[in-house]
Order: structure tokens, then sequence, then C-alpha cells
């Protein structure tokens, strides 16, 4: 069974490296899955934030902070040493197919993808605490991540087994900590505005 999965992953994997490709996604997407390449999103959104709740939305930014270091050490330091997975480039039956966008191979494991872990659960976290101020538009957010973990495939770092695992971690992850925080702390009220003379 597991010989089947893994052989089943190996192959969506060349499909989505190798065969469902174009110019356009070779070009953005090493950036696109690069955490750095969305700074300024994390800065719009905390300001955003700061500006709705005003200073007491801290206990709320200090929650996202403790579970993203959670959820990385888990998989990074945890789950990624135990499975010891090699990354395709590294895998002995299709290192030599593989297109690797990023112009080099990593050494450290491929299961699970800490990107799509980090993704998902900030992603998930921020559903479930900003939907009610944010409305439907916020299922986006899932979107987004789905993109990165997808970007982490088509460039050639991870398996799909790899990033599916990791986003359904991320969302776990996400959910239990927006969920205690609900719980907990809640979110505080919005901030009055005040009306200038």
């Amino acid at each position: 069974m597991l010989e089947t999965i893994i052989a089943l992953d190996k192959a969506l994997f060349l499909k989505i490296n190798t065969e469902w490709t174009s110019p356009f996604l070779d070009t953005i997407m090493p950036y696109w899955r690069e955490a750095k390449t969305w700074i300024f999103l994390y800065v719009i959104i905390v300001g955003w934030t700061v500006y709705k709740f005003g200073g007491r939305i801290w206990p709320w930014l200090l929650t996202i902070g403790l579970m993203m270091a959670i959820s990385d050490q888990i998989s990074s330091s945890l789950i990624k040493p135990w499975v010891a997975r090699p990354r395709p480039c590294n895998d002995p039956e299709i290192a030599f197919q593989v297109r690797s966008l990023l112009g080099y191979c990593r050494d450290s494991f491929s299961f699970m993808s800490s990107h799509a872990v980090n993704h998902f659960c900030i992603a998930t976290f921020l559903i479930f605490t900003l939907k009610p101020y944010w409305g439907k538009i916020v299922y986006m957010l899932w979107l987004w991540a789905f993109s990165i973990a997808y970007g982490q495939v088509y460039v050639g770092v991870h398996f799909p087994v790899d990033v599916t695992a990791g986003a359904i971690m991320g969302s776990l992850m996400g959910y239990l900590f927006a969920t205690l925080f609900l719980k907990k702390i809640g979110m505080p009220q919005v901030r009055k505005k005040t009306l200038a003379n």
C-alpha cells in the first residue's frame, strides 16, 4: 500500500514538475513560493489589525508568533528527521528527471513541507479569527496557501504528498490555535473612531 502511494506520488510530481509547465510559471514560481515575497502582505495584515483594534491586538500577534514557532519546529525538527525522505532531486529513482528551478538541490529532507505547514497554519488562523471582519473573502487565504504549496512541487523541491501532509497539519494547527485563542482570549473590541472637530 505504502509503495503504491509513493509510486503515485512520484508520478504526480513528475507531471507537475516536468509536463504541466509553462514559461510564465517557470518565471514566477521560484519567487511566488518564497516566504520573503509575502513580507509586504504580512505588513499590510498587521497594519490593518493595529488600525482596527489598536494596541489591544498584541495577544493575537503573540499567539501567531507562538503558533508559527511551534508548527515550524514540529515539521522541521521532529517530523523531517524522523521520516527522512529525500527530496526529489536526491531521489535515486527520479533525480535525473527533476527540473530544479531554484538552481540547487538541498540536502535537507522532504517530508513534510514546512512551507505548506507554515502557510496553511497562518491562513487557517487568520480565516477563523478574521472572518467576522473580512467576510467570505478571507477564504482566499487558503487558495493563497495552496498556490505556494503547489509552487514547492512545481519548482522541484517537494513531492505532492509532502505538501498535502503539510497542508493538513498546518490547517489543524491553525484551527487549534484559533479555537484556543477565541475561547481563552478573543478578539478585542474594534477601536472607536474619533471624529475631528
